[in-house]
């Protein structure tokens, strides 16, 4: 029996069966649990729409949805695994997904779980769209480790390295690299993803690229060319002219440091100064179709580059100088090892390496899988030598400070 199609609104899906509320809640959709904003979002928009612009995958949402519908709390995981804290549960998993592949990872997570019955997991593993004021609300007030989840999963380089968050117990030894990775996919050859001190594991990246617009392109001059590389983007011909996903921390942070390490403040400054606006990457897909205040060229994750139109005005353009790469870490606490070696075992497994590159088109670090890319396509990695010689937090704070100083003072 069909319960909905996909011109079905949501409010039309959530008030007729209200047991979907909380499988729209927990992948991203946050204003779906207040009735005013369910009401005045709900009512205009499709679950096709919905669901295209959180890349999430039809086939398997509509199934959730289904579940929901038909099953009781004894039947289904309306939370799709965001269970509440157990004080019985042995293991604690807890992180955040990237949303174009949360639901296939979650799917095959559970079927470990239904597989490993002997293993009792309390997780919580949430869009990334909840971004980092869920992990932090989850880590405030812990002062001993024991309260530390024993398996963290998340992209970038914000909490991981904070003394103020997980730093402090990073540099305590509370966590190994229990991952096994010793050789690396051929695609990141003459990079050292391997931490040297044993703490991080190191899955997956998000790597950032360029989205050019070429009519806008076509304003500047006909001497201007597409730009290729992270220096072309600075250059001041691209003044108010260019999208940054500021909104994405994970991804922008990451091109913050790594435009520091290579250019220092100055290069930060330059591209505060050319930033024309900050959208959400499913709205730079569509940036050629805005009235006015066109970018020309949009800094974006590589995997929304597949959402725009062929042969369209948008060219994709990976970086000669390598896209920069935002790290899809994993931690996990020493002292558990024995029982969570499993778990680890899973998130570091083909199976999830192939949905994280083929599914989400973020590039795994495992090796034998083919990661689908351009030929060529480098990438830029931060480096584990500059990472520990930073203070990456403060430097963190320090970039975001000389960017927002260069954009005010452009405005």
């Amino acid at each position: 029996m069909a319960y909905f199609e996909k011109t079905s609104t949501l409010w039309d899906i959530t008030e007729e069966h209200p047991r979907t509320i909380p499988v729209f809640t927990s992948n991203g959709f946050d204003h779906m649990g207040d009735e005013a904003k369910r009401a005045q979002f709900g009512k205009a928009v499709t679950l096709e729409t919905a669901l295209m612009l959180k890349q999430l995958d039809y086939e398997t949402f509509s199934r959730f949805l289904t579940e929901a519908i038909e099953g009781g709390d004894d039947k289904v995981d309306l939370t799709l695994g965001s269970d509440q804290p157990n004080g019985d549960s042995e293991l604690k998993v807890v992180g955040l997904l990237p949303c174009p592949v949360r639901l296939p990872l979650m799917e095959q997570f559970s079927t470990f779980l239904e597989e490993h019955k002997d293993i009792t997991i309390n997780h919580e593993l949430k869009a990334a769209s909840m971004g980092l004021d869920w992990v932090e609300n989850n880590l405030k007030g812990i002062k001993d480790a024991s309260e530390l989840p024993d398996l963290f999963i998340s992209a970038g380089f914000d909490m991981f390295f904070d003394e103020k968050m997980i730093g402090r117990f990073k540099k305590e030894g509370v966590f190994e690299d229990l991952s096994g990775l010793n050789t690396f996919n051929s695609a990141f050859d003459g990079l050292d993803l391997k931490d040297p001190r044993g703490h991080y594991s190191l899955i997956s990246v998000v790597p950032a690229v360029f989205l050019v617009n070429t009519d806008e392109l076509a304003t500047l001059g006909e001497n201007v060319a597409v730009p290729k590389t992270w220096e072309d983007i600075m250059d001041p011909i691209y003044e108010n002219r260019i999208s940054l996903p500021v909104g994405d921390f994970d991804l922008f942070n990451g091109i913050l440091l790594n435009i520091h390490k290579k250019y220092g403040d100055e290069g930060v400054a330059r591209l505060g100064k050319n930033l024309l606006e900050s959208l959400h990457p499913s709205q730079m897909v569509k940036s050629d179709r805005k009235k006015d205040n066109k970018p020309v060229v949009t800094i974006m994750p590589y995997f929304f580059t597949k959402m725009t139109k062929i042969g369209g005005v948008l060219e994709t353009v990976w970086p000669e100088d390598g896209a920069i790469i935002s790290p899809i870490f994993m931690l996990s606490k020493k002292e558990k090892a024995g029982k969570l070696q499993p778990v680890i075992d899973f998130f570091a497994s083909p199976e999830v390496g192939t949905v994280l590159a083929h599914n989400g088109l973020f590039p795994t670090v495992l090796p034998d899988i083919d990661n689908r890319l351009p030929q060529p396509a480098p990438f830029m990695w931060l480096g584990w030598d500059y990472i520990y010689s930073n203070d990456i937090a403060r430097l963190i704070s320090h970039c975001e400070e000389v960017f927002n100083k260069a954009v005010e003072e452009d405005q």
